[in-house]
């Protein structure tokens, strides 16, 4: 009996001391590699079971230029869309759960399962050229035009990645995590609609047509339609990403 007393007294001061340690059962954190590219996010993580937590993730990143434009264009075949004035931007609402392996609540290596929904706001410049009459010297010239097409493509995955998360000071956590993905399926829809006034004339509907129609984004399906009051690009597919290389600091309450 007096062993089992020892032991619980053991336990339990074992555990004041990690609640002092590593005491508050919130953290409030931010990925500074991802801030570094303007990609601006904010966690929150609750602490539910002795090694279990839940956190909520938002993220947004104002509209810019094409990061990773080399590789954007492995990706979308085509001649006619302008990648130095490709534009795009957006947001993120992330929810996971998260497995500790440590012996402190939300700290050491864990395994984290979660569901992710974004945004992403694009611009997208898509040159085409054709043939018109001069209204000076009547003669035939080229017109080369850009129509910019806008809109918004939405996602919505699911994934699974692996990370450390370390107690640096009583209430400084820093959290690294490893390497992890996601899968899921996108749609959206792009739009261009001419400046008011100005003339869209057929010459000019049936290069554009022909131009979305030569773009080649596998796996996603484009399906581009031209009117005389402009022209409307469905987008659908799966989507998938890698999460990994993140440094995110946080404060322990």
């Amino acid at each position: 009996m007096k062993k089992i007393i020892v032991v619980l007294l053991v336990f339990i001061n074992l555990n004041a001391t990690a609640q002092k340690l590593f005491g508050g059962d919130h953290i409030l954190k931010t990925n500074l590699s991802s801030d570094v590219l303007k990609n601006y996010n904010l966690t929150f993580e609750k602490n539910v079971l002795p090694f279990v937590s839940i956190a909520a993730s938002y993220r947004t990143m104002p509209k810019s230029a094409l990061p990773l434009k080399g590789l954007a264009k492995k990706f979308i075949k085509s001649d006619d869309i302008n990648f130095d004035n490709f534009q795009v931007g957006n947001t993120a609402l992330t929810f996971e759960g998260r497995f500790y392996l440590g012996i402190q609540k939300m700290s050491g290596f864990y395994i984290a399962p979660y569901t992710r929904f974004a945004n992403f706001d694009l611009s997208i410049p898509v040159n085409y050229s054709y043939n018109s009459i001069s209204t000076t010297t009547l003669q035939p010239i080229v017109e080369n035009k850009t129509a910019t097409l806008e809109g918004t493509i939405r996602s919505q995955s699911m994934g699974v990645y692996v990370g450390m998360q370390f107690q640096l000071a009583t209430k400084l956590v820093l959290d690294f995590w490893m390497i992890g993905g996601h899968y899921g399926r996108s749609n959206g829809k792009l739009e261009f609609t001419p400046l008011p006034g100005a003339k869209f004339p057929a010459e000019a509907q049936v290069a554009l047509q022909k131009n979305l129609n030569d773009i080649r984004a596998n796996p996603f399906k484009v399906n581009a339609k031209v009117t005389s009051t402009g022209a409307v690009a469905d987008m659908e597919g799966p989507w998938a990403g890698i999460r990994g290389g993140g440094l995110t600091l946080g404060l322990r309450f």
